[in-house]
C-alpha cells in the first residue's frame, strides 16, 4: 500500500471481532448488535414435573411419565421430555428478555432431537438481525442437551418499543 505521495505504508491492522454480549434485557435498539446473547436457563425436569406439565396441558401420552410403558412398549431409552415443554422454555427466554412495552410478534420452533429424563437442557438465544426503522429484532433460539446438540431450534421476532 502507499499513501497519496507514493510512500509505502503498512496495512491497517484489522480490528478483532467483538465478543458477544449477554444482555439481561434489550438496550435501545440502536445499541443492539447481531450476536448479542439472551441469558440462558438450565432445566432438569423430574418425573413429577413432567407429570404435572402433561396434566396441565392434557397430554396423556405415557412416554412423558410412565417409564415401564416408555421403555418396554415404545422402546425409548427413558421417559421423553416433551417437545412443547421445550418450546415453552424458549418462549420464556424471549418473554423474560423483553420489557413490558415490547411485544413478541412471531414465534416458531421445531423439535429435532429427543431428550430424556435425567438430562439437563439449556435454553437461550441470540440476536440474528435488527431492523432499526421498524423496531424489530429477529432472534435465534435454542434448547441444547448436555452434549451440545440442539434439541429444539426456534426463532422469534420482537418489537422493541423503547
Amino acid at each position: 500500500m502507499s499513501d497519496p505521495n507514493g510512500q509505502a505504508t503498512s496495512p491497517e491492522p484489522e480490528s478483532p471481532p467483538e465478543e458477544p454480549r449477554t444482555l439481561a434485557s434489550p438496550p435501545p435498539i440502536g445499541e443492539l448488535r447481531v450476536g448479542d446473547q439472551l441469558p440462558t436457563r438450565s432445566h432438569t425436569p423430574t418425573n413429577v414435573s413432567l407429570f404435572m406439565y402433561n396434566a396441565a396441558v392434557w397430554n396423556h401420552h405415557r412416554i412423558h411419565y410412565d417409564e415401564a410403558y416408555t421403555t418396554q412398549v415404545e422402546g425409548h431409552p427413558g421417559i421423553v421430555i416433551d417437545g412443547p415443554l421445550q418450546g415453552d422454555w424458549i418462549t420464556q427466554v424471549v418473554l423474560n428478555w423483553i420489557g413490558p412495552q415490547d411485544e413478541l410478534v412471531r414465534f416458531a420452533y421445531t423439535n429435532r432431537v429427543a431428550a430424556h429424563l435425567g438430562e439437563t437442557l439449556t435454553s437461550g438465544g441470540r440476536v440474528a438481525a435488527i431492523d432499526i426503522a421498524a423496531s424489530l429484532v429477529e432472534l435465534e433460539l435454542f434448547v441444547v442437551n448436555e452434549q451440545g446438540a440442539v434439541t429444539t431450534p426456534g426463532s422469534a421476532t420482537v418489537f422493541l418499543a423503547g
